[in-house]
């Protein structure tokens, strides 16, 4: 079972490679701007390799929001997931946020209700 890390602040390599695999795509964001402005971030680790990543970026105040949970496509399907989201919702209310929020497909609505998210009524604008 691979090994959490609470704000490991990955390489931007080691973070590149997670997410070229896990979304299909070279296009990282650049986490070296994002990470030190985060409420928290949680790293996955399989033989010291990173496998798995949540960011909790916030508000400076009491909303944080799940953001960008990557599994490497070869470790899915093991709980690791469920793992990152458990330990980012406990650490985020540890550092003080009251509410937690996460914006996702809908074929990922089963996942989420699982890690014990309820819907809402929010608004959403898609800007691109």
């Amino acid at each position: 079972m691979p090994e959490l890390r609470i704000d490991p602040f990955p390489s931007p390599a080691e973070l590149n490679a997670l997410w070229s695999a896990a979304w299909s795509t070279p296009d990282a964001p650049d986490f070296s701007r994002i990470l030190p402005r985060s409420l928290a971030h949680i790293g996955a680790y399989h033989d010291d390799t990173l496998v798995g990543f949540v960011n909790v970026a916030w508000d400076g105040g009491i909303h944080a929001f799940i953001l960008d949970t990557s599994v490497h496509p070869d470790m899915r399907r093991e709980g690791i997931a469920t793992r990152l989201v458990r330990e980012a919702t406990g650490v985020a209310r540890e550092r003080g946020a009251e509410w937690l929020h996460v914006d996702f497909e809908p074929h990922l609505t089963g996942f989420y209700r699982a890690c014990g998210f309820q819907p809402t009524e929010a608004g959403l604008i898609k800007l691109a």
